[in-house]
């Protein structure tokens, strides 16, 4: 889609099957719907407004006006609360993520680990700042997000934010926001990133750690790397199009929503 702005359109979308064949939960499946949508030459607060009308529609269809996923529930209709990371992981684990946010490429691992730990979170001794950011935030901040109302969770740490764009104004957070529900992420956002030499060295970089963690990599994209040269100044967005049926519908699973779920013969024989 990309590649597309690039070739001159402005405003595109695509709603489309995507697979990611890893985890299976009630939130993860390998095959689900996606809703991807790029606006060229709009800064990323359009696409807030965006998401915030996709949930409130999706809603309005469904004939509800709550949300409730496992107890926790939510207003599609409220304005969103904006939380910066920073913030939302000093209110939800009392950790201060700028005491060892990567600079120059290099994370204060150690900082992070020891304010891990004193919150009661488990730390791996092979853990990089990247994991532990994850698990805090997938411990102790996510089941805490959009309850009440959506809350859109922005200024990530420019190191989890592989597609986006820099803060021009503080080059340690990223232009990038997701959107929750219930404690349930239904949105990615970018401020998409243009400089096909840094996008080739994020790519070395992510394609480093998969390799790590799922002993597994990927070529790089050359056409791809090559369209970004020409990308207009872009936003965009990735809305898990399932977990949005499955919250306006009360389902448990998204493969409640699913039209013909992926078989599972492990899951199915327990």
């Amino acid at each position: 889609m990309k590649k597309l702005l690039a070739a001159g359109e402005s405003q595109i979308f695509a709603l489309t099957s995507v697979f990611r064949n890893r985890e299976r939960t009630a939130l993860h499946a390998p095959e689900f719907v996606m809703l991807e949508w790029y606006r060229a030459c709009t800064p990323l607060e359009r696409l807030i407004e965006d998401c915030v009308a996709v949930v409130a529609l999706a809603a309005h269809v469904a004939g509800t006006k709550a949300f409730v996923y496992r107890g926790r529930e939510a207003n599609p209709f409220d304005p969103p609360e904006l939380l910066t990371v920073r913030d939302a992981f000093c209110r939800y684990a009392s950790i201060d993520i700028y005491d060892s946010l990567p600079v120059n490429g290099c994370a204060d691992t150690e900082t992070l680990a020891l304010q891990a730990k004193d919150s009661g979170i488990r730390v791996a001794p092979d853990d990089d700042w990247s994991d532990i950011f994850s698990r805090i935030l997938s411990e102790r901040v996510e089941p805490n997000l959009g309850l009440g109302r959506p809350t859109v969770l922005h200024a990530y740490p420019a190191s989890e934010a592989a597609l986006a764009q820099v803060n021009p104004n503080d080059p340690r957070i990223a232009e990038r926001f997701e959107l929750y529900c219930c404690g349930v992420e239904l949105a990615n956002a970018f401020h998409e990133l243009r400089d096909p030499g840094e996008q080739r060295r994020r790519f070395a970089s992510s394609m480093k750690e998969q390799q790590r963690i799922f002993g597994v990599s990927y070529p790089i994209d050359e056409d791809f790397l090559a369209a970004l040269a020409d990308m207009p100044d872009a936003s965009g967005a990735a809305l898990g199009f399932d977990r949005l049926i499955m919250l306006a519908t009360g389902a448990e699973r998204v493969e409640s929503v699913q039209w013909t779920p992926v078989f599972d013969p492990i899951r199915r024989s327990q």
